[in-house]
């Protein structure tokens, strides 16, 4: 895993082999970003990555200027890798939440400019996530919300879809309240 742009570019990192997550590659995260930097401007934006794994969008989001990231996730594995990155990086605009997505979706007031979930592929309910992140208020105006998932999965026909793109096995979907 590395980070692929900003203060902390090039940095890599080797998370333990009991990580159960499933990262982002690192040419889907390229190209995924390459895309989010085309819609905002990632310098001062708020943003909540859910099911964050080994923290990799977490890191790259700061990395490229992210005022503050919110990372929620519930394997204790994962949750320890996150914290060991932010202390070896010193970053300190990075909330680590152990809880569950869908708890603490309903659970928090907060929006952000950009929420990024890349849950299970398998998630009994996936399709129910971004209704329940845009229907809790979790996006402003303008934001996105990016849902990373498998080729099984469409989110086409929802109200708030932008786009979809995929690179291999991996699948973005866009939301937005433009």
């Amino acid at each position: 895993m590395r980070i692929v742009s900003g203060k902390f570019k090039g940095r890599h990192f080797d998370p333990p082999s009991n990580i159960t997550a499933r990262p982002t590659t690192d040419f889907a995260k390229e190209s995924l970003f390459n895309l989010i930097s085309n819609e905002m401007d990632i310098e001062g934006i708020t943003a909540l990555d859910l099911f964050s794994g080994t923290g990799s969008i977490s890191y790259e989001l700061i990395s490229r200027g992210a005022a503050y990231v919110t990372a929620v996730e519930m394997a204790q594995t994962q949750l320890a890798y996150i914290h060991k990155v932010c202390s070896l990086l010193k970053i300190d605009n990075l909330r680590v939440v152990k809880q569950e997505v869908f708890r603490f979706i309903d659970n928090t007031q907060v929006a952000y400019d950009l929420v990024f979930a890349d849950p299970p592929y398998q998630l009994p309910n996936i399709m129910e996530l971004p209704d329940h992140i845009l229907g809790h208020n979790h996006l402003k105006q303008d934001g996105l919300l990016i849902v990373e998932h498998g080729s099984k999965t469409s989110f086409e026909a929802h109200p708030a879809f932008y786009q979809h793109r995929n690179y291999g096995n991996v699948h973005f979907s866009f939301f937005t309240l433009r």
